[in-house]
């Protein structure tokens, strides 16, 4: 199921735009403070964002800028202010695509649909994988980090790019356990133990302190 976030400062056609979308499927969420949307950004995850320019505090603009310091999520401008400035400027500050008020909710429906595909349905081909600047390689094993790349074992970029798959989420030992060795039995769980604390001396050498996060009880996670 694909994650929607919606930055419509008019609650009426939010709400519009949310039934229209639950019924396609999709879970659904909507901006009520904006002051604070990277705030939701990151709480919900999405897949897709649908971006106003006019907003109260800091127009859409602001807010794609923001995202792109943090992600590549499609962007689909949705916006009344439909002269040729508006729309290069989205373009340029990083959005996908523009639709102009007032539309057809099957025409944004199909849009949403062809974004996503081309967005994750090539997922095969994608070489690297990025979350707040850090920059894991998946052809040569290494991860950048403010212009810093280092090296990663075997052990490391697994672990690594388990945890990346699953930003925000907490993966349990006995599945990074599964993801190493392909099996989580006869494997010393001190093992486990070891590697993450050296991946971590790693990442903390080139100023990532705590980026693999623990959770007693429950495993690990990033994000």
């Amino acid at each position: 199921m694909y994650n929607i976030l919606i930055v419509e400062d008019d609650l009426t056609i939010a709400n519009t735009l949310k039934a229209h979308l639950l019924k396609w499927g999709y879970n659904v969420e909507y901006v009520k403070d904006f002051k604070n949307v990277t705030e939701k950004f990151n709480e919900h995850k999405p897949h897709i964002v649908l971006l106003d320019v006019m907003l109260p505090f800091f127009n859409g603009f602001h807010w794609c800028n923001e995202i792109r310091k943090i992600s590549k999520v499609p962007i689909m401008f949705v916006s009344s202010a439909s002269d040729n400035m508006n729309i290069v400027m989205a373009m340029n500050m990083g959005g996908d695509d523009f639709i102009v008020k007032p539309f057809d909710l099957n025409v944004l429906t199909a849009k949403i649909g062809a974004l996503l595909r081309r967005a994750y349905s090539l997922q095969e081909y994608i070489h690297e994988i990025e979350y707040n600047g850090v920059l894991l390689n998946l052809n040569d094993t290494t991860l950048t980090y403010n212009d810093t790349k280092i090296e990663l074992t075997k052990n490391d970029y697994r672990i690594m790019q388990l945890l990346m798959d699953n930003i925000g989420k907490v993966v349990s030992r006995e599945e990074i356990m599964q993801h190493l060795w392909e099996s989580d039995q006869f494997i010393d769980d001190n093992t486990l133990t070891v590697n993450i604390t050296r991946l971590r001396k790693k990442l903390s050498e080139i100023g990532l302190d705590n980026f693999i996060k623990t959770k007693k009880g429950m495993g690990y996670m990033v994000g």
